[in-house]
């Protein structure tokens, strides 16, 4: 990558984490959506980067707040989620070897009905889900989070229906996230693909991550949230439509 590539991969990284520290989600599917869509990594190298710097991310976003988690959703969420993140992983590196095109039209369709699925405004139900719902919820977010390190439209979309406080909504998201990309970088590990390229990229995150996710949660923006919402779904929307067609075309 050359220096123009790597200033684009450290603003991606800066917008997605300030986004995540204000939102509570979509740092993952900024930085897998825009890195992806521009080819500056591969699929793979790209989902253990984002999952290097979304550890920090949520350290971060947590620091004091861990005490918020849900626990009863949590710990379904977390249930279905574990072994769902082995498959997904995978059937990404099935599909890198053996279909690359199908692998990179997967990552177009999840960006785009990601960012369609972030429109909905939520409703919060009468009750708070119960286990059934958070674990098959769980394992859906599970995979697609094992194959791309971005499962925030699906655990998103779920966490943000439920009747509780936004803080609590926010901290058991953040805390599933932490699970997915602890649990994938582990895999990646013992799979002896974390490799050089995914430490440099993000070596060069870290900082970028220290800093936007410091300044959503110090100086958030002069918009509200539903707004930071709609412009990250533009782009969402945009880059998995352009992900789409170069996968089909080029």
């Amino acid at each position: 990558m050359d220096i123009a590539g790597l200033v684009a991969f450290g603003l991606i990284v800066f917008a997605g984490s300030y986004v995540q520290a204000v939102t509570g989600f979509a740092m993952a599917m900024i930085i897998v959506a825009v890195v992806g869509g521009m080819r500056l990594l591969s699929i793979p190298e790209l989902a253990a980067t984002t999952s290097l710097l979304t550890i920090l991310n949520v350290i971060l976003a947590l620091w004091g707040r861990w005490h918020q988690i849900y626990r009863p959703i949590f710990t379904w969420l977390a249930l279905g989620q574990v072994p769902a993140i082995f498959l997904g992983f995978w059937l990404m590196t099935w599909l890198d070897v053996n279909l690359q095109w199908v692998l990179e039209l997967s990552l177009g369709l999840f960006i785009t009905i990601g960012g369609l699925s972030m429109w909905l405004k939520p409703h919060p139900w009468a009750q708070v889900a119960g286990p059934a719902a958070s674990f098959t919820t769980g394992v859906a977010g599970g995979i697609v989070g094992g194959m791309f390190s971005a499962s925030g439209p699906i655990l998103g979309w779920f966490s943000y229906n439920q009747p509780l406080e936004l803080s609590a909504i926010r901290a058991t998201l953040l805390g599933c996230f932490m699970l997915t990309t602890t649990t994938r970088t582990g895999i990646v590990m013992v799979e002896d693909q974390l490799t050089t390229n995914v430490l440099l990229y993000a070596a060069i995150g870290i900082p970028v991550v220290v800093l936007g996710t410091w300044l959503g949660r110090q100086f958030p923006p002069p918009v509200s949230e539903a707004g930071v919402k709609r412009g990250a779904n533009l782009i969402l929307l945009f880059m998995g439509g352009w992900i789409l067609i170069r996968s089909l075309w080029f």
